[in-house]
């Protein structure tokens, strides 16, 4: 008998020889180097390998899959322009071994789901289209053609439109992005769910309303003249490795750097750079001159609190605020200012957990510092307050002028390497009507007004069986959003679900009655068409367009590229009854750019501008102190202080990522920015929180999670005693996604509050 989709979501509850050393203080280095030589030797074969070092992230090569870090305007490191985590991405998307009809031939889909995330991951790349058949226990070939009707089929026969789901992830190029958006539009619906509601949806919400752009302002040049740079929430050494040497380069130039995160995480300690041999040699750079040891989710009060000290201060003395900057740009203070003065210091920084004397530490550097950039990721984000967590950081950059000058601005980090871009060219559920009223002036058809369903909107469309059609561009979707059992439920409700995707990943696993896998190239990876081969684009996180075009031939010539797949499948459930020639965009992509150019504000000479170097920058308000707001002007909010309580042996928890991680992607069993070795199912703890509940290091516990009257679980954790506040306590996802309740998020952006969930631990 079949197991169930709930079933077959679940990670093995197995453990893997946990192994722990005391974390290091010092991060990449020789210990980087090592790393991703070790991966590219037992991953990839050494001439693709040698190929990918040459041309990743280099200006003419293509763009590296994971992170969305910006590469240097000008110099480029000729000693490799990427990061260890960079080189295991593509060491997982260009793997030597590859699996089609022979592997799930020999694999049922049961067999598959009782292997782990790594092992799934580590299958082979995906090597020619797959269908699983309704009853179906193995994946079975199926040609492109019999796909796309296949596809069509069950499209076309939906009592609306609004009955399939269309996710994206982050890594899709602005071309296919463009097309998908542009095919669901003309099909009917909005339902364009992607990975920024899971991530930064609360970022792009809350500079939006406060500075009239979803994006940050900064540039990496920026970063480099900055007189103090605060990250917050954020793992950079792991998530964002590069963004460490933009951090050194700031040092180098008298900035001052101010880390503020439950966990003390080594990349914010010290930093190695692997590309400067003398700092090989001489042990790097000191990053964090105050490491700040915040509760979870105390990030609103600790930034209350150094805003009611810098009004003492300006009311005391004057010329702490920038009170022309404030005059002439912004709206909102007076309010503002009357709502900050009904709070108290002392209870803010309480509720923060931080010491008196390292909040004097940090206040010394805000109030005497005037070109502040702020850095955060969603240790910021994913909270049910985490618009209130973005909004204040912008009250505390108003404040001091600090928004549209050099060296100062907000800066959100990205994850996935297009995940902006692809947002940028109409990947939303809910899109302005500008852009809709010029895709009608572009095409002829009128798009549906209606709001679509975000991530979390989709899966309880689908538990309610009110979506019967499910179709990923990307991404491993059940491993990345939150209450895994439930969402699980809901995509086994479906009819069909369809996932495209380089490699094999739970996601595909959980099905609906039937599925497909649809195998498309890697961004490493030649796209050959009529025309030649394919330059494509992406957009990374400080707002920059360049071009990425593959250099590896394909793995398998069963694979087409993404939008191949996004026109073939529009031809055939559009057929007869579109206005749109889609087959003639998958033979040259500067017809794509043609028309992103007169759709999508900032794209104009998309192709000429795109054959630059080094990209090009799209308009940014917020930059120029053009804010696009209601006002007119950059908007001071009103934020409250977090409402939830712990109660009785009650610890609030946030998911994390490995180092051995990329999103849902595990590249291995290794944290060693952490100390932990071979093992994934860890709960890290306040030894005083360990000691009251009379628990000994590496016993085994169960963690529950109560919210709303609904009761979750996950089975089978080793608790380990590390340097995070009391009360506190951390895991990794996806393994621990199951505790996160679907209705805990944030307001106004439906962001999963991941990074705060209330939970307690058990002895098993």
């Amino acid at each position: 008998m079949s197991s169930t989709p709930q079933d077959k979501a679940k990670t093995p509850e197995v453990f893997t020889n946990l192994k722990t050393k005391t974390p290091p203080s010092n991060s990449v280095g020789f210990g980087a180097i090592k790393a991703a030589v070790g991966h590219v030797a037992k991953y990839m074969n050494p001439a693709d390998a040698f190929k990918i070092s040459l041309k990743l992230n280099q200006k003419g090569g293509f763009d590296c899959p994971g992170c969305a870090w910006p590469d240097p305007d000008d110099e480029r490191s000729s000693l490799g322009e990427f990061c260890e985590n960079g080189i295991k991405a593509m060491a997982e998307e260009a793997q030597k071994k590859t699996i089609g009809a022979e592997f799930f031939a020999k694999h049922t889909v049961d067999e598959l789901a009782s292997w782990s995330d790594f092992e799934i991951g580590k299958s082979g790349r995906l090597s020619e289209p797959m269908c699983l058949e309704k009853g179906g226990t193995s994946y079975q070939p199926i040609s492109w053609n019999d796909a796309f009707s296949k596809v069509a089929t069950h499209l076309n026969k939906l009592n609306s439109p609004d009955e399939a789901v269309f996710y994206t992830s982050g890594r899709t190029t602005n071309e296919a992005a463009f097309l998908y958006q542009l095919f669901v539009r003309e099909f009917g619906t909005s339902n364009l769910p992607d990975c920024s509601n899971m991530c930064h949806e609360a970022s792009g919400s809350a500079l939006s309303e406060t500075l009239g752009i979803g994006k940050g302002s900064v540039t990496l040049d920026d970063l480099y003249k900055a007189e103090v740079v605060m990250v917050i929430g954020q793992n950079p050494a792991t998530n964002h490795p590069r963004m460490l040497t933009a951090l050194e380069k700031c040092k180098a130039n008298g900035g001052k750097i101010i880390a503020i995160n439950p966990l003390p995480e080594a990349g914010l300690i010290k930093f190695t750079n692997p590309q400067n041999p003398l700092k090989l040699l001489t042990g790097g750079t000191k990053i964090a001159d105050v490491f700040v040891p915040i509760t979870i989710n105390g990030d609103v009060a600790f930034i209350k609190a150094l805003l009611i000290k810098l009004l003492e201060k300006e009311e005391f003395v004057g010329g702490v605020f920038d009170k022309e900057f404030i005059k002439e740009f912004t709206h909102g203070y007076d309010g503002f200012i009357s709502d900050l003065k009904t709070y108290n210091f002392n209870d803010c920084l309480k509720l923060s957990g931080v010491s008196k004397n390292i909040f004097d530490e940090v206040f010394n550097l805000i109030l005497n510092n005037n070109k502040i950039i702020i850095c955060w990721a969603m240790g910021l984000t994913q909270h049910q307050n985490a618009v209130d967590n973005i909004r204040e950081l912008v009250n505390l950059l108003l404040l001091k002028g600090s928004i549209g000058k050099e060296g100062a601005g907000t800066c959100p980090v990205r994850g996935h390497s297009n995940v902006q871009g692809d947002r940028t060219v109409g990947i939303w559920e809910s899109a302005p009507q500008a852009f809709l009223d010029k895709i009608e002036a572009k095409y002829g058809f009128k798009p549906s007004t209606k709001h679509g369903y975000s991530v979390i909107d989709a899966i309880k469309a689908m538990y309610e069986k009110k979506a019967k059609v499910f179709f990923g561009m990307g991404g491993n979707f059940i491993s990345a959003v939150p209450d895994t059992q439930y969402a699980a439920r809901a995509l086994g409700n479906c009819d069909l679900t369809v996932h495209v995707s380089t490699k094999l990943n739970r996601s595909h696993l959980v099905t609906g009655n039937e599925a497909l896998i649809l195998p498309c190239l890697g961004r490493s990876e030649k796209d050959y068409q009529k025309s030649g081969i394919q330059v494509q684009s992406v957009e990374n996180s400080m707002g920059i367009v360049s071009s990425t075009k593959g250099v590896l031939e394909p793995c398998s010539k069963a694979l087409i590229s993404e939008v191949a797949v996004v026109c073939g499948i529009a031809n055939a459930t559009l057929k007869g009854k579109t206005k749109i020639n889609w087959l003639q965009y998958k033979d040259d992509y500067n017809l794509v750019r043609n028309d992103i150019q007169e759709v999508v504000e900032g794209f104009n000479d998309y192709n000429s501008k795109l054959k630059q170097p080094s990209g090009f920058y799209l308009p940014n308000g917020a930059r120029v102190r053009e804010f696009k707001t209601k006002t007119g002007k950059a908007n001071f909010s009103v934020n409250k202080l977090p409402e939830w309580k712990l109660k009785e042996r009650e610890l609030i928890m946030m998911t994390i990522r490995s180092h051995d991680q990329f999103n849902t992607t595990i590249y291995g069993l290794n944290d060693r920015y952490r100390g932990i070795y071979n093992e994934r199912r860890i709960v890290f703890m306040n030894r005083e929180d360990m000691k009251i509940r009379g628990l000994q290091e590496q016993q085994v516990v169960n963690l529950k999670s109560e919210f709303n009257g609904v009761v979750r679980e996950a089975h089978h954790f080793k608790v380990v005693g590390y340097g995070i506040p009391k009360n506190c306590c951390a895991t990794y996802f996806p393994e621990t996604n199951v505790l996160v309740p679907l209705d805990s998020f944030a307001h106004t952006a439906k962001t999963p509050a991941s990074k705060s969930v209330i939970i307690t631990v058990e002895a098993d």
